[in-house]
């Protein structure tokens, strides 16, 4: 057996969410479709690895740190307190949907307690015992109407059942993840929703894989699985008493009101099941996220203004940085409330669509998966609106935001079809983009990646795209198009700093061409007409502006003019980008 850590040190934060991460990877699909509460939206697994996978990246981030350090300071790794801070705040950034949330708070109350550098601080089974119970009462007061038979129930459960466990961290880890499984399968018998459609709650399915993968990093063995048909479950005859969920381990502990199923009717109960049940009562429209930068006091009001506007409030963080979740009917009104408090950033606004449960959709025919869909990556609003109406599914990428590979692999998904072309829109996401296509050719996608390094390289794609061609044919055709555009922006340099034609000063314009800066000017459109011109001495048929929020008002009809006039036979063509990072993009095609 490979060598255990005996306490809770740097090492083992990075192996738990390393190991967190795995699990849930195998168990999203299976979360995803037990998902009923508080919203049948089927998202729960994936938002649980999504925000895992910003945990796992923030802890990378300081062992890389320390390991780029080393060679002058020697080899010293992070501190459990900085492993465990970044572990935390990684979970706070990434945060996505309730459960998400949810177990972003219960990240940062260990982290709270393992981070602790007073006389109180403790490694040990004792102090993962502490961090388990600060964890859950944390997550607990985080959310505005606690509910039981969620994962709060069974966030309390672990910590309970690690509060009488005496020994080692494994030891610990263990009682917290029989108290834990046992928990789950009681949820049925806590929560109408979850009895109705026969599951047990989502958000819990998660945790429990996340205390495994604790268990395994301290016993260097992963408990047995909680097998497919512990998850489907369906309501007995009134008054009525059965076995309740398989545990891990083989045995059957007794759940109220409660049998199991086998895996295949649970499929079909979550897929296919017909007529449906009783739609659930009619719920907020929208799904507001946000991270936000305030006082704790500005905090607290906007916890009575957001309660007063909607449900599942659940609000996390600390120490400046908060991640706000709420379901509303007045999206703006949750915005601005946050405006309010503070600087609300990275917002995250989602319809409750057909199929949930404010629809009373949950339990209908999943619809038939199309032949072809092309996935984009864009940097704005406007590209988005854009894409969306040539027929791609599209994935914003704020600048200095870029998506996770999890989220492509949503996105991929949410395409719902057989072939995927996966545009990633820039040269720093093909390593994202191609994560996100293995995983996706694991679950029977066929999908091709398409290389483009700018937006307006997949502009070029989209338009040639013909979901009638032959797969191999419409990929190289949309490569070919691609391929053919070069590409050039135009920037505002926010720092002096070196570049290929000079040095710039904060302020200066930029005009990149192929990623390279090739001019540097005070004068956007006067940039702008170099840029131009210098790529379309090397000849072109059409000319794509696409425009940034910030870009002059008259650069576009300037440019039109100069390429009409200078040029013969050369189109022009402007679009509206919105909130794209660039002042202007520029393809020659």
């Amino acid at each position: 057996m490979a060598q255990v850590p005996q306490t809770f040190d740097a090492p083992a934060v990075r192996t738990w969410c390393s190991l967190a991460l795995r699990a849930l990877g195998r168990a999203r699909e299976e979360i995803d479709a037990i998902n009923v509460y508080p919203v049948p939206d089927g998202d729960t697994g994936t938002n649980l690895y999504l925000t895992v996978e910003s945990a796992v990246a923030a802890v990378e981030a300081v062992f890389a740190a320390h390991e780029a350090g080393g060679a002058a300071t020697g080899p010293r790794g992070p501190s459990l307190a900085e492993a465990a801070r970044a572990m935390a705040h990684g979970a706070l950034i990434g945060a996505r949907g309730n459960s998400g949330t949810i177990l972003a708070q219960l990240l940062r109350g260990m982290a709270q307690v393992l981070a602790d550098d007073g006389e109180s601080a403790r490694a040990d089974g004792h102090g993962l015992r502490r961090a388990l119970r600060h964890a859950a009462d944390s997550a607990r007061q985080a959310v505005a109407h606690p509910v039981e038979g969620t994962v709060l129930s069974v966030a309390s459960a672990a910590a309970e059942a690690a509060t009488t466990a005496e020994g080692d961290c494994g030891t610990v880890a263990r009682a917290a993840y029989d108290g834990a499984r046992a928990a789950l399968a009681a949820t049925p018998g806590q929560l109408a929703a979850l009895e109705r459609a026969g599951v047990v709650d989502a958000g819990g399915r998660g945790l429990v894989a996340v205390l495994a993968a604790l268990v395994e990093t301290f016993t260097g063995e992963a408990p047995p699985a909680v097998p497919a048909a512990a998850v489907a479950v369906s309501a007995l005859p009134a008054g009525g008493a059965g076995q309740g969920a398989v545990q891990g381990d083989g045995e059957r502990a007794t759940v109220p009101h409660a049998r199991v199923e086998p895996a295949e009717r649970q499929a079909r109960q979550t897929a296919n099941a017909w007529p449906p049940p009783a739609p659930a009562a009619p719920g907020p429209a929208f799904e507001v996220i946000y991270l936000l930068e305030a006082e704790d006091a500005a905090v607290a009001r906007l916890r009575r203004r957001l309660d007063a506007l909607g449900d599942c409030l659940v609000v996390v963080g600390g120490d400046g940085l908060w991640n706000v979740h709420v379901h509303v009917d007045d999206a703006g009104a949750a915005v601005e409330a946050g405006v309010e408090a503070g600087r609300p950033h990275r917002i995250r606004i989602t319809h409750f669509g057909a199929g949930d449960a404010h629809t009373g959709g949950l339990g209908l025919p999943p619809r038939e998966r199309a032949q072809r869909a092309v996935v984009a990556v864009v940097p704005g609003e406007g590209l988005a609106r854009l894409c969306a109406e040539a027929g791609a599914t599209t994935v914003l990428a704020r600048p200095g935001e870029p998506p996770a590979s999890g989220e492509l692999v949503q996105a991929v998904r949410r395409a719902h079809a057989r072939e995927v072309v996966l545009l990633p829109g820039g040269a720093e996401l093909y390593d994202t983009a191609a994560a996100a296509a293995e995983q996706a050719r694991g679950e029977g996608v066929r999908v091709a990646l398409i290389p483009t390094r700018s937006p307006v390289q997949g502009l070029a794609a989209l338009a040639v795209h013909e979901p009638g061609r032959r797969f191999d044919e419409d990929v190289v055709a949309m490569t070919s198009a691609a391929g053919a555009t070069r590409h050039a922006e135009v920037a505002v340099a926010e720092r002096r700093s070196w570049t290929t034609a000079g040095i710039c000063q904060a302020g200066d314009v930029l005009g990149l061409i192929e990623g390279d800066v090739a001019v540097i000017g005070s004068d956007v459109t006067a940039t702008a007409v170099t840029v131009l011109d210098r790529m379309l001495a090397a000849g072109g048929e059409l000319v794509t502006l696409v425009l940034g929020d910030d870009a002059p008002p008259d650069v576009a009809e300037h440019l039109e003019h100069h390429v009409r006039e200078s040029y013969l036979a050369v189109d022009t063509v402007v679009y509206h980008g919105g909130g794209q990072g660039s002042l202007l993009l520029v393809g020659v095609e």
